[in-house]
């Protein structure tokens, strides 16, 4: 976790390999995330590198995996 004093915020980092393997234990690839959520490229681009994302992303991720927000991701501190 990260101080930006300029910003005056918390800049976390997030980890989504649980989400990764939930797809390959689900055999569904990226794309059929992207697809069955409707996110965009750009967030699948954030989740691919690790970068936080809206918890609206994570809510419709987590409903159409069916599953909880810690199966899915971690705050690495």
């Amino acid at each position: 976790m990260f101080y930006n004093r300029s910003l005056r915020e918390v800049l976390l980092m997030v980890s989504y390999d649980k989400l990764w393997k939930k797809l390959i234990d689900l055999k569904l690839k990226k794309k059929d995330l992207k697809d069955i959520t409707g996110i965009g490229s750009t967030t699948m681009s954030k989740l691919t590198n690790n970068e936080p994302v809206s918890m609206t992303v994570m809510i419709k991720i987590c409903i159409a995996l069916k599953c909880n927000i810690g199966d899915v991701m971690d705050v690495v501190l």
